[in-house]
């Protein structure tokens, strides 16, 4: 029998090819030339890329026998997911890979900007000798504020406190108790601006965190205060950013990551580029001989489980191995109310219950619970979520996450619900199911209010007192802005008490109006949910 085709459309390591072993037929091609790359496509199995091959829905379409497509590198930007999970093709990247290159990147910012480092050496380079032009400051002593206390956010805490700096963070997924053992003290957002004199933001890039960082975050932050991004373009707006620079509203920036990459003559990080008291790298978070060996090995070995057959922990789109086909359906829907569990969190997650019901009782359903904790996770931290980082994202936050498993399901032949306990002291439950032939994945509860509506991309929940009109106020207020509600339910428990209305809307909706609504009807809970396609 002839050996599986892994095909090589970047350069990668020798131990990349190493950890492949001798059980495929390795091919080489030059990713980027698209003339080249589609031709090869056509018999590989696999295929192992960096940044500048791109797998798109054509490349997709030319290769009939890819199971699995690996990217050497965390980013996922030039892989078209969905297009990859529509034909069963599997995508793996490396998670794990540059979290320690990302953070001493940081760190190297931090202290560039502390000693102005690059400044001074463009002065000498030029033979000039203005040692009292450089005149920086120390680390000693002052306040680091870590916005995102991830694997990546933990790793700096811990090698700045080396330096005898004081640690404050804050991170709405993170208890006071996992701060505390990481050193740092949690704070609010507002005053993580106020009170620190380095910040550095490691977020995911959702529609909640672009330009967290704006013209008012500027405001509150001390005139001697330095930022640096290392995370993902966007997380601060640039624009704002320049003005805040330029007016003295902060001492200094430091930039690895930008809007556009790289940045446009005529974009907003251009303006950025040549002001004085900005540091910039391009894009060399991951960017060291040991990360990019590490991630090569990593995507190697997925892509020997993937040919194998066997379970693949760092697959981003579908968990792969030997599932049984009624489980599967139920991966992506447990993704998605995992989603669905974090947005509607008001405090961080401690405990986390799967509960499994009904007659997917009788199957080995453990990929369920790496499912929901990846869905959590997945517009929570910084990093993509795999199957096998979710867990360990869990275990750092002293997230304790348990499967349960009975054949008692009344209404659904299946129900699976996340019931979730959170810091304040109060408990999260959401159930779904899948229905029909089709398999049409639903939302059937939240916290024991029945329901029964297809999960959709955009969703908005609200929690009020029941009493007439109110469906006529927030109906109205979206028509005027031009919001369509194609689908709504509402559950209660008894007439006069608390309702729990879900809408299913086409498009996002804005923070200005969502707080409109949200005054206008009183509620008690208001929650704009997004879901991300696996």
């Amino acid at each position: 029998m002839s050996k599986p085709v892994v095909l090589i459309a970047e350069e990668l390591s020798p131990a990349t090819i190493d950890a492949l072993g001798p059980d495929f037929e390795i091919r080489n091609v030059d990713g980027a030339d698209r003339s080249a790359l589609l031709p090869a496509l056509a018999e590989a199995h696999a295929v192992l890329i960096r940044s500048a091959t791109k797998m798109d829905a054509e490349a997709i379409a030319a290769a009939p026998a890819l199971k699995v497509i690996a990217r050497a590198g965390v980013g996922l930007d030039n892989v078209d997911i969905k297009a990859a999970t529509t034909a069963g093709v599997m995508v793996v990247n490396a998670p794990t890979s540059n979290i320690i290159s990302a953070a001493e990147l940081t760190i190297g910012h931090i202290l560039s900007l502390a000693r102005r480092v690059p400044a001074a050496h463009a002065s000498l380079a030029a033979g000039q000798w203005k040692r009292s032009a450089y005149t920086g400051t120390e680390l000693f002593e002052k306040t680091l504020g870590i916005i995102g206390l991830g694997r990546i956010g933990a790793l700096i805490a811990a090698r700045l406190q080396a330096f005898g700096m004081n640690v404050i963070a804050y991170d709405p997924y993170v208890t006071s108790a996992r701060a505390q053992q990481l050193g740092a003290q949690l704070v609010t957002l507002d005053e993580l601006l106020q009170q620190s004199d380095f910040i550095t933001i490691h977020m995911p890039k959702t529609p909640e965190t672009t330009g967290m960082i704006s013209t008012d975050q500027f405001r509150l932050m001390k005139p001697s205060a330095y930022i640096v991004n290392v995370a993902r373009g966007g997380l601060i707006d640039e624009e704002a950013l320049h003005k805040a620079l330029t007016t003295g509203e902060i001492a200094g920036a430091g930039l690895d990551v930008f809007t556009s990459e790289p940045p446009a003559a005529d974009g907003s990080a251009a303006l950025l580029l040549d002001l004085p008291n900005v540091v910039v790298t391009p894009h060399l978070g991951a960017s060291t001989d040991e990360a990019q060996e590490k991630a090569g090995v990593s995507v190697a070995k997925s892509v020997r489980l993937a040919l194998g057959g066997e379970l693949v922990p760092d697959a981003v789109n579908v968990a792969g191995g030997i599932i049984d086909p009624y489980v599967r359906p139920g991966i992506p829907l447990v993704e998605k109310l995992g989603q669905i569990f974090s947005a509607l969190a008001h405090s961080p997650l401690t405990s986390l219950d799967v509960e499994v019901h009904g007659e997917l009782s009788g199957y080995d359903v453990k990929v369920l619970k790496l499912a929901a904790l990846k869905g959590v996770f997945t517009n929570v931290v910084s990093e993509t979520v795999s199957y096998v980082n979710a867990p360990l994202l869990a275990e750092q936050r002293g997230i304790e996450a348990r499967l349960l498993v009975d054949d008692q399901s009344d209404e659904y032949r299946n129900v699976i619900t996340l019931r979730g306990a959170l810091s304040d002291g109060s408990q999260l439950s959401v159930s779904g199911t899948l229905t029909g032939t089709k398999q049409i994945e639903k939302l059937v509860g939240i916290n024991d209010y029945a329901l029964e509506l297809p999960i959709e991309k955009h969703h908005i929940v609200m929690l009020y007192t029941d009493r007439p009109g109110i469906v006529a106020v927030y109906g109205q207020k979206f028509g005027e802005a031009g919001i369509n509600i194609a689908g709504m339910q509402i559950a209660r428990r008894a007439a006069g008490a608390q309702a729990l209305s879900v809408l299913t809307v086409d498009s996002p909706v804005s923070d200005d109006l969502l707080d409109e609504v949200r005054s206008a009807i009183q509620a008690d809970l208001f929650r704009q949910i997004e879901i991300t396609e696996a």
